[in-house]
Formats: structure tokens, sequence, C-alpha cells
């Protein structure tokens, strides 16, 4: 069997660019600014003084939910019909172009109180951003040996929370310096400036990325989107033999669900619940995004020395101690200060954000090297399809159900729904065996998916 080559620097170069240019959506849209914009602005105030901000809260979800479930059903067809017609690098660039133009227009969201078009924006620009994630990942295997992958990972989630730093940068300081209603007219800048962001620094993987897999002519009678099909479900029939990608499969699930939480309310949750201050804010996103970088490259490094396996189950015990310390940041705070320490609930939140913050691109980045090494590199666009499914299903009913939790309790309880997500994740993680992953994943390829 032959074994892939590490690739040119260059295209690992173009590769890790698009997780640098598409930080920007991610970060600027769903964790930082819009997402206050949207909730605290844009949708009216609720009529709950405990909680003002549920509804904006529930409609930004809503949202969140409805795009990921548009990724779950388009996800694993997308992947089918990119793997037989050879052309990721062109899917790629229809969900980046598109992810701009609708970003972009958050824009004509003209007035406070009318959310609708947000709403659908925020639906639209998502799903595109998180198809092309999967598009992305789908290279991935292609880009050097299985026992490399981690480290490859690493070096674009780290470089992706570079791009997510310079981005909010960027946009507060040039167009949101508060989220505030009076500067309404040029927090309606924020769409178009990340786009703007997006579509220069995407620019790179285009001009160095290149496909991989040679094009297989289509049959007569047939069309990509019946091929597409097949291939499908050729894939539901053969992922059988791949027990142990079945099982993460699951696993991450529960993992992606907390991660997604985690994303979109994070932010929310420190403005809202620990009245964080805009200088701790920013303290904590910067410090969130330095360690988030280190940490993915550090444990890509640990992926390719300990295991795939080992490395997600260690990110997962440690984003439930993190979370056990956010939930209980108020009593930590007034022992801390019984020793004698001056501290603020405040700053402890932003100590507790910020070593979580190095699991984000950790826990991510292993997931998506997990994949890499249990796929075959002929069904790679296929299985990281399946990756994007379990994972945007994940996330789907996650942020749904902390909307909805939200409303019922308040934040602070429903927030710890995250810690339950992924202990259960480590839990049924511990049924992966990832030498027999491996293993499977190169008898397939030496059979030749027999």
């Amino acid at each position: 069997m032959q074994v892939t080559k590490r690739a040119p620097l260059r295209e690992i170069f173009g590769w890790c660019m698009f997780d640098f240019a598409n930080s920007s959506y991610t970060t600027v849209i769903i964790t930082v600014i819009y997402c206050r914009v949207f909730a605290e602005v844009i949708v009216p105030i609720s009529s709950n003084p405990a909680n003002p901000y549920e509804d904006g809260n529930f409609l930004f979800g809503l949202a969140l939910f409805f795009s990921y479930l548009l990724v779950v059903v388009t996800g694993p067809l997308f992947g089918a019909i990119s793997d037989f017609s050879a052309k990721k690098k062109t899917f790629l660039f229809w969900s980046y172009i598109s992810c701009v133009i609708s970003t972009a227009a958050f824009w004509l969201v003209t007035t406070p109180g009318s959310w609708e078009l947000g709403f659908a924006l925020i639906i639209l620009s998502n799903f595109f951003f998180a198809s092309g994630e999967n598009f992305a990942s789908s290279f991935l295997p292609h880009l050097g040996p299985k026992e490399e992958l981690g480290k490859i990972s690493g070096y674009a989630w780290g470089v992706g929370y570079m791009g997510g730093l310079l981005s909010v940068f960027l946009v507060q300081t040039l167009v949101a310096p508060s989220i505030d209603p009076a500067i309404y007219g040029s927090l309606r800048f924020v769409g178009p400036l990340t786009a703007l962001f997006f579509l220069l620094a995407g620019i790179p993987t285009f001009l160095l990325l290149k496909e991989y897999q040679p094009a297989i002519k289509i049959p007569e009678g047939e069309s990509y989107l019946t091929i597409g099909f097949k291939q499908l479900s050729e894939s539901i029939k053969s992922i059988r033999h791949f027990k142990d990608l079945v099982i993460y499969l699951i696993s991450l699930f529960f993992s992606m669900a907390a991660l997604a939480i985690v994303i979109a309310f994070a932010f929310l949750y420190g403005n809202q619940e620990i009245k964080i201050t805009p200088g701790q804010e920013a303290a904590l996103f910067v410090l969130l995004q330095f360690f988030a970088m280190i940490g993915a490259i550090f444990f890509g490094f640990v992926q390719d020395k300990i295991g795939a396996k080992k490395t997600f189950n260690i990110t997962l015990v440690f984003w439930i101690f993190c979370l056990i310390g956010i939930y209980f940041v108020r009593e930590i705070t007034g022992f801390v200060n019984g020793l004698g320490v001056d501290i603020s609930v405040q700053w402890v939140f932003v100590i507790f954000g910020t070593l979580a913050g190095s699991g984000v691109g950790s826990t991510q980045s292993a997931s998506r090297a997990i994949v890499g090494v249990f796929s075959p590199e002929s069904k790679s666009g296929e299985f990281f399809g399946l990756w994007g499914l379990s994972g945007k299903l994940a996330a789907a009913i996650g942020v749904f159900a902390i909307g909805i939790l939200q409303k019922i309790f308040d934040l602070r309880n429903a927030f710890l729904v995250v810690a339950v997500f992924f202990f259960i994740s480590l839990i049924i993680n511990t049924f992966v065996n990832e030498k027999r992953g491996i293993e499977k994943a190169k008898e397939w390829e030496r059979n030749g998916g027999n």
C-alpha cells in the first residue's frame, strides 16, 4: 500500500490559511461581537427583568439550530459528490464566496427591532461557513502520513486563532468599540468588514492548495446528484466496516454539542451572567485566543506521540474541570478572598475562561485528526461529511437546548449542561480502539474498498 507523503510546505500553508480566514467569521459573528449585537440590540428586550436578553439568546440559538440542520442534510451528500467529481476545491470555493456574501449582507439589517432579516442571514452565513469547514477538513488526509495529521491539524487550528484575534481587533477598532444601540449605524458594518477579511485572507488557499484525487468520468445516464446519493448509500453501508469510527462519531456528537454551546454562548454568558467589563472581556478574548492557539499546536504534537484517542480524552477531562470552575466561580472567588487574595468574580471567570480556551483548539483539532486517521483516503470526503453530520447535528441540538434551558431556568444553570455533554463523550470514547480503527482504514485501501 502506498503511504501518503507529506505535502509540500506551500500546500500545507495554503490549507492552514483557510482556518486563518474563516476564523474571522466564527469569532466575530458567532462568538464575540455579532452574537451580542443580534441578541442584545437587534432583538427587542424581554419582559423578564431577571433575564432581559432571553428572547435574543433563544432566537440566536434557533438560527444556528436551523443552519446546522441544513448542513446535516447536505453535508454527507456534498462530500460524496466532491469525492467522485474530484472537485473538493470547487465546493470549498463556492461555500467560501457564499459565506462572504451572506456575511456582508448583515449590513442590510438597518433597524434594531427588525430581527427577521438578521435571523435569516445567520442561518445562511453559518450554513455556508459550516459546509466550507467540512470541505476544507476533507483535504487533511492528503497532506501527510497518518502519524503526522495531528500536528498538521494543530498548525491549522493555531493559525486560525491568530486570524480570529486579528479580525476581532480590526472590527472592534474600526466599527464596534462597544455593543451600544446608540452606535447601531456603526455596528451595521460588522458583517461587511468581517466578510472583507474572510475574502482577502482566503485567497492563498485557492492559489496554493490543489486537488489530490483524479476525476472519475460520469457514467451514461448518471449525474453528480444521483452518483452522490449512491455514494452516500454505499458510505452508510461501508461504515459498518469502521466500528471504531462509528463509536467515535457518537462520542463526538456530545463533545461537539458542548463546544457549539461554548462557541456561541461563552461571551454572552460572561456579559449577561458574570457582568464582565469591556476591559475584562478584551483580556479574556486575547488570552483565550492565545491559549487556544498554544493548546491546538501543543496537543497536535502530543497526539502524534501518544495517540489521538488519549489526547482527545485529556482535553475532555480538562474541559470538565474548567466548566465546573466556571459554574462555581462565585464560591471559588469567596474561598480565594478568604485566603487573603483580593480578586473579583469577573477576574476569576477570566482565569477559568482562559484555561478553557486552551481546550477549544485542542479538542477540535484532535477530533478532526481522529477522523483523518480512521478514514481511507478514497472515502475522506464522505467520512468527513459524516463527521460534519455528527458534529453539526450535535451543534444544532446543543444550541437549541441551551436556548430553551436558559428560558426555563437561567443562563448559569443552563450552561452546566456543557460539562454533562463532555462527560458523556468521555465515557463513550473509552470504547474506541485506535489501533484497530487505523488498521481498518489501511485494510480498506489494501483491499481496494472490499
